[in-house]
């Protein structure tokens, strides 16, 4: 058997060696996951959650361990690796809990044509659901479909990173330990290869997280098989800062916002758009605080290393290309990239059209445009082909910024404070992707509506057989006027 390393990006330490596993075992996986698919989704809903509740309850007890194989496999800081695994945790248990009341059959009125039938529509598991996770946030992203597709009834087999498998193994052996059965979910390690196998598989839906690019080629193989998707991607998120704004709280978000997690975040800030009444205030506020910031594997630092190494190469084109244009640094030079980090990085008066404006950058870099007024600033944040999150900062406009924005989230003088709640969905428009995980959409998201509709009992006038009188046909006209027609003005 094909085996690979996953490497600690800081230090080079090896963290673990797994299965790179062939095209062949990815499709019995998911053949043995069909399998027992039936009998996980036969359970009541009261007994999936009793197994949910018990693997969130295994995951707490064991929040240190995981939030150290996340330390050691991103290189992120412990604290925000332990903050990611909770927020799993939170997930998991919502999906579990409000599953019955999202997924339970609905009756359904069926009108004064067809008062005698009984409407019911019923939401049925798709079987098997192919879930493709990321590196940059190994246990809370992909979890927001995991738990979702195993409370709503489906079997799972997960794709994790190349970057970050042992996460994704270890989420594997910790379900084994509290599942009433077998191959409810299972973990397939390996290349990309490994999971475009998943996606030429017998799965019953495809989640995945990642690059627009890589989406689509994704969303064109499961078209091939008509496999519906789930599409997580990419974003250039704007940060809009009104002049009513509190501005040393919006400095301070902000700067997390746009530099935790070393800026690897599909909802980081990428844009600053603030309003000219207080744009030297907010810049000079949060220039002063991101002087402080520092990158590092060691206790105390506040972000580490680029986790996947080319994405350096993207980082520094970004930065250069947004000072050949004009951008002017605040913060950082153009040696920020050094060895696998990067220094926190500031620039203003960017050109729209850069890529540091245009494309991800998914990096702790961070520009500041000042703007006239919020129609400019929501014009600006529109003008782009992603639209997954923004945040607005500004007390009394914040729901009327934010119902302009053409995007899936809103945070209103917070930041990526969506993603913690589970009652609401999560996803994006345009570029950013389609489909939803989280919250009730979320479980909707892994099942398929069925129609049931029984005669609850039988009447004179039959409308569907060729046995159909005049008297019939007179009856069903003389209701449709006596519902829909009005007279005229």
């Amino acid at each position: 058997m094909k085996t690979f390393e996953s490497l600690n990006p800081a230090t080079g330490e090896v963290v673990g060696v797994f299965p790179n596993m062939t095209p062949r075992e990815v499709h019995e996986a998911v053949a043995r996951a069909q399998a027992a698919s039936n009998a996980w989704s036969e359970l009541s809903f009261r007994k999936r959650l009793i197994t949910l509740r018990d693997w969130a309850s295994l995951l707490t007890r064991e929040i240190d361990n995981a939030a150290d194989l996340i330390h050691r496999e991103t290189g992120k800081p412990v604290s925000d690796a332990a903050l990611e695994v909770a927020i799993a945790i939170e997930h998991i248990s919502w999906a579990a809990k409000f599953a019955p009341k999202v997924l339970s059959p609905q009756s359904r009125p069926s009108g004064l044509l067809m008062f005698n039938m009984a409407s019911q529509v019923q939401r049925v598991p798709y079987g098997v659901v192919g879930v493709i996770g990321p590196w940059n946030y190994p246990m809370f992203t992909p979890m927001g479909s995991i738990a979702y597709a195993l409370a709503a009834g489906n079997t799972v087999v997960f794709k994790p990173s190349e970057y970050t498998p042992a996460i994704g193994a270890w989420l594997g052996e910790t379900w084994t330990r509290i599942a009433p059965f077998n191959d409810i979910f299972t973990v397939v390690t390996g290349t990309p290869e490994t999971g475009i196998a998943l996606t030429e598989s017998k799965v019953g839906k495809i989640s995945f997280t990642g690059s627009t690019r890589t989406a689509k080629k994704v969303a064109a193989t499961c078209a091939e098989r008509m496999t519906p998707v789930v599409l997580e991607c990419g974003g250039k998120d704007p940060v809009l800062i009104d002049h009513d704004a509190d501005i040393k709280r919006a400095a301070e978000i902000t700067l997390w916002h746009a530099m935790a997690n070393a800026g690897q975040s599909c909802i980081g800030a990428e844009r600053v758009y603030v309003h000219r009444d207080v744009a030297d205030s907010f810049t000079q506020t949060i220039v002063d605080m991101a002087s402080k910031i520092t990158p590092g594997y060691e206790d105390g630092a506040h972000y580490g290393p680029a986790t996947m190494p080319s994405q350096l190469k993207i980082i520094k084109s970004h930065i250069d290309d947004a000072v050949k244009r004009g951008g002017e640094f605040l913060i950082g030079d153009k040696n920020a990239v050094k060895g696998g980090y990067v220094q926190p990085v500031i620039l203003r008066n960017v050109p729209e059209d850069s890529k540091a404006m245009t494309e991800e950058t998914f990096g702790p870099t961070l520009v500041i445009n000042t703007v006239r007024n919020m129609d400019e600033a929501v014009d600006l944040a529109n003008s782009t082909a992603y639209g997954l999150g923004a945040a607005v900062w500004s007390k009394r406009n914040g729901k009327k910024i934010a119902s302009l924005l053409k995007c899936g989230m809103v945070s209103i003088n917070s930041a990526f404070s969506f993603a913690a709640i589970g009652s609401v969905p999560f996803g994006g428009v345009k570029d950013s992707g389609y489909g939803r995980i989280h919250g009730a959409e979320g479980l909707l998201e892994f099942t398929y509506p069925r129609t049931v509709v029984k005669t609850r009992f039988n009447i004179p006038l039959q409308f569907t057989t060729f046995q159909r009188t005049g008297f019939a046909d007179k009856t069903i006209i003389r209701l449709v006027n006596l519902l829909h027609r009005r007279r005229r003005r």
